[in-house]
């Protein structure tokens, strides 16, 4: 668990992401030099409009929440100053392209503070991934999706995840946080899509509490470790999947990394497999040191690895139903 001490402004600042995508593919041209001046002035004008965003939401956030009362001063970390305020955690919300944080305090004379931090992810599908990065803890209806644990409850919304803990749990506090989730929940006014890739995970079988959203190797690596090397080149254009799957006694783990072109796809297929599995035989299949099987393939440029497979016959399987649905 990581601790941490509208809707008019996100239409415009989704706009102008368009635009700095366009000037971005003009920059390879002959018009590069004059492009780039304007190319520096929309990327201000985002990042004022993502601001906005977070400055409008802040604005009507209630002050009083049961017998707890906002403390005068709310901070403001962007992605530098955030490891300020995050001890160890931080990493993690960068590697999701966080671009800011509002965290308020909510006081009272009779019980403990809560801490309410509200992550500007840029994107649903990063404030998703977040909310995947702790699978811990009871699912409720809040938001999108939410998670409550002893003392603290998450959830996200359209590009925001959002956090509320408190340093004792007492009854009145967890009724208190609660509240304050769900009165913040209904000032977010859009829901934002889930990352695309989660729909080429077949459902037989799917442990659903255990999908994970990412594209960093460190972030892989924290949830099953592969290699200090980046082997699977995973970067920001790539989108990666990671969930578990259970078949009567067998389990697996099933990796699906889409890449931007089928021939980076199949360049990283290679190297994986030629430094993870260097003993897979023709169908790219392996028998893991723990007795477990591990194998990995491809179609176009979506890759299909399928780590701690219960038995051969379950790995190969499960690759056949993430490329039979394509």
């Amino acid at each position: 668990m990581l601790i941490q001490n509208g809707k008019r402004v996100i239409i415009g600042s989704k706009l102008l992401r368009e635009l700095n995508a366009n000037m971005m593919r003009l920059l390879k041209t002959e018009y590069s030099f004059p492009i780039l001046l304007l190319t520096g002035v929309f990327l201000v004008m985002t990042q004022h409009a993502d601001a906005d965003v977070l400055k409008g939401l802040q604005a009507n956030l209630p002050s009083k929440i049961m017998d707890w009362s906002a403390e005068p001063g709310d901070r403001i970390f962007d992605r530098n100053t955030i490891f300020d305020y995050i001890n160890g955690g931080a990493e993690v919300y960068k590697a999701y392209n966080m671009q800011q944080c509002l965290s308020r305090r909510y006081l009272t004379p009779d019980g403990p503070a809560i801490v309410l931090d509200i992550f500007d992810m840029g994107r649903s599908e990063d404030a998703f991934g977040v909310f995947t990065h702790d699978t811990n803890g009871e699912f409720i209806k809040l938001g999108q999706d939410a998670r409550l644990q002893p003392g603290w409850l998450c959830f996200w919304k359209d590009r925001f995840f959002i956090s509320l803990y408190t340093e004792k749990e007492t009854p009145a506090a967890r009724k208190a946080v609660r509240e304050l989730g769900r009165q913040v929940a209904g000032q977010i006014r859009t829901e934002g899509p889930r990352p695309p890739i989660l729909s080429e995970l077949p459902p037989g079988g799917l442990q659903r509490e255990t999908v994970r959203y990412l594209h960093d190797p460190v972030v892989l690596n924290y949830h099953y470790y592969l290699s200090d090397e980046n082997l699977l080149n995973i970067s920001k254009d790539t989108d990666v999947a990671l969930a578990s799957y259970q078949r009567d006694r067998e389990s697996a783990l099933l990796l699906l990394i889409k890449y931007p072109d089928p021939k980076t796809a199949d360049r990283s297929l290679m190297r994986f497999l030629n430094h993870y599995l260097p003993d897979a035989d023709r169908s790219d299949s392996a028998l893991l040191e723990n007795g477990k099987w591990a194998s990995g393939r491809m179609r176009g440029n979506l890759v299909a690895i399928v780590l701690e497979a219960g038995s051969r016959d379950f790995a190969d399987r499960l690759l056949i139903r993430v490329f039979e649905r394509k």
